[in-house]
């Protein structure tokens, strides 16, 4: 039972670290990063004093310290959003001020708003109230996010501890501790091995009633990443219960490009083709499940599609819910401007509030070495700014959670740290280049930022805990959407402006979430073919053919779209003066191709 058609995207480190203690006894789905324990700590011991709970460090000294950091505080927040729930359900004097809000903020088409409203539950029997408010009201989920790429090893006196002490596995295992019933989002590609240590655990698979009690979501690019993946779990007997589409470039965060796929084409396949995923991965599920002497379900178990990036009209919400047919809507960035729901320091979400187009870019800052959206003008990159006028280029890098580079030591370190920008810089000295090249070189080394601490950092700074070892630096990572947010508001306000009954956007000129992806690919591509000028190899060239003729087939399927679906959305005559005029775009930059094939094959 789902209150509502949209869920809240974990962003950042720190953005959603608490969230669901904020959202969830509305009956809102929201999910924390697992990637700083060390942040978790510190939120988890300003909690237990807030609430009076009492608190017991878990110190480094402790055997697998971040597993039980991080199943210490999804306990917390657990039992805490838990209470909440239940005082706003406490109807013994009336209707608590929650559970009017939570109502309030259901959507009119709410088959449970239209059940309040024939049962009103008054003080004159608070037995049939409470009956009928636990059975028909539900607490959203408190999910959680593991990056699989962030898979760091761990070393006690320089000797490695392990696989299964990686960072990706100690988290998993801190989440498979827990208390939780709930999903684990897997994101940032397979890793395979962290995928092999799912089995271990009781709770990922379906017991004799098929009931699940930790999920599996995996976010995913498109279809054909969604049927490998889910095979390769099934084959250990473990189910996904949702795929989450994510937009490669229109959305937060770090911005995984696809080779020109669209966000429509790849839903609509999806919708097309879901009974195929559902029965390929369940008949090998079952297979497995036999061969491990397992329950086996005789009919599939549930699958959701959801997607996220990019979104920000009710038009366009209620579009994907009913031409896709999707589960739940993700809404990241316009939360990144609502207090009651992401925890986000005054000063930076004040910038936020005044981003245009131009302030918000795709950078390549980040140590992981994937292009990441980033705001112009924040603290964490005016601190390294002055690092580099310093002559001290990188960071201090206190939490090492990106420490994977092995270029220059044996164990890992992060390319944003000082350590390996200065090894780095010294080797480039001993290379005699040009100026002009050697300065190319330089700044793309110095370009890479601390993200593991720029993206906690808010949260330390909102409730005033102790940033000496982290600095006060602070890096934010919205989508291109927050150009068309500009006012800090609440909670009600945002679902209002979701399920369309007001409106946030003052401006007129926002283009539509499918025109906008569009837009950003082309300026990839645009980047992509002048980076290949001068020295372009056939893969390269093949590359950029595949990307432009995906991009092609992008503008052909949302003509026939909007051919089919006259009154789709209102700026329906815009979108197709805007796809003519990157079908020309598109044009131009094939006969750019060719000329580079041409030249490359003399």
């Amino acid at each position: 039972m789902t209150a509502h058609s949209f869920h809240i995207p974990v962003m950042g480190i720190a953005f959603t670290i608490d969230t669901p203690l904020k959202v969830a006894h509305f009956g809102i789905d929201s999910t924390i990063s697992l990637v700083d324990d060390i942040l978790l700590e510190k939120m988890r011991k300003m909690y237990c004093e807030r609430f009076e709970i009492p608190y017991q460090e878990i110190t480094e000294n402790s055997i697998d310290f971040r597993a039980k950091r991080i199943s210490s505080y999804l306990n917390l927040i657990k039992d805490l959003a838990e209470k909440k729930f239940e005082q706003l359900k406490d109807v013994t004097h009336g209707l608590s001020d929650g559970l009017k809000q939570y109502l309030d903020m259901l959507p009119n088409t709410s088959s449970l708003k239209k059940k309040f409203e024939n049962v009103s539950p008054g003080t004159h029997n608070p037995k049939l109230s409470k009956n009928f408010l636990d059975s028909n009201l539900a607490m959203g989920n408190i999910e959680v996010n593991n990056m699989t790429k962030l898979d760091r090893e761990n070393y006690q006196k320089k000797v490695p501890l392990g696989q299964i002490y990686n960072d990706a596995h100690a988290a998993l295992r801190g989440f498979a501790e827990s208390n939780l019933n709930s999903s684990v989002v897997f994101s940032a590609g397979m890793n395979p091995r962290l995928y092999g240590y799912i089995e271990k655990f009781e709770d990922f698979y379906p017991d004799d009633f098929g009931f699940i009690k930790k999920k599996i979501i995996l976010k995913v690019s498109d279809y054909r990443s969604a049927m490998i993946q889910g095979k390769f779990l099934a084959k250990k007997g473990l189910w996904v219960s949702e795929y989450r589409i994510e937009s490669g470039l229109n959305c937060g965060g770090h911005a995984f490009a696809t080779e020109g796929h669209l966000m429509g084409p790849i839903l609509a396949e999806f919708r097309d083709r879901k009974k195929e995923l559902v029965a390929e991965i369940h008949s090998i599920l079952a297979k497995a499940l036999m061969h491990k002497k397992r329950y086996v379900p005789q009919s599939p178990l549930p699958i959701k599609i959801s997607a996220q990036g990019g979104v920000g009209t009710a038009e366009e919400h209620n579009f994907l819910l009913e031409h896709y047919k999707l589960d739940s809507v993700g809404w990241g960035t316009p939360f990144l401007l609502v207090p009651e729901v992401t925890t986000v320091d005054d000063s930076t979400m004040e910038k936020l509030s005044k981003a245009k187009e131009q302030d918000l870019y795709l950078s390549n800052i980040s140590p992981l070495g994937v292009p990441f959206n980033s705001l112009k003008g924040n603290t964490k990159d005016l601190e390294k700014r002055v690092n580099i006028e310093k002559g001290r280029p990188g960071s201090a890098c206190p939490k090492k959670y990106v420490a994977m580079n092995k270029e220059f030591t044996n164990e890992g370190i992060c390319t944003a740290s000082r350590q390996y920008q200065h090894l780095k810089l010294k080797a480039l000295d001993g290379m005699n280049l040009t100026p002009e090249k050697h300065q190319e070189a330089y700044d793309k080394i110095v370009e890479k930022s601390c993200a593991c601490v720029g993206l906690g950092t808010a949260a330390l700074l909102k409730y005033g805990l102790d940033t000496k070892a982290e600095g006060k630096g602070v890096s934010i990572c919205p989508g291109p959407n927050m150009a068309y947010f500009s006012k800090i508001t609440g909670l009600r306000e945002m679902t209002q402006h979701i399920y369309g009954t007001s409106n946030l956007i003052e401006r007129t000129d926002r283009p539509n979430m499918f025109i906008k992806e569009l837009t950003i690919y082309i300026d990839y591509l645009k980047i992509k073919i002048k980076e290949t000028r001068g020295s372009t190899t056939p893969r390269q060239l093949a590359y950029l053919t595949t990307f432009t003729n995906n991009l092609n087939d992008g503008i052909s399927y949302y003509q026939t779209l909007l051919g089919n679906i006259s009154k789709a959305f209102l700026d329906n005559s815009q979108m197709v003066r805007a796809l003519d005029r990157f079908r020309t775009v598109l044009d131009n930059f094939s006969v750019e191709i060719h000329d580079l094939k041409t030249i490359n094959a003399q």
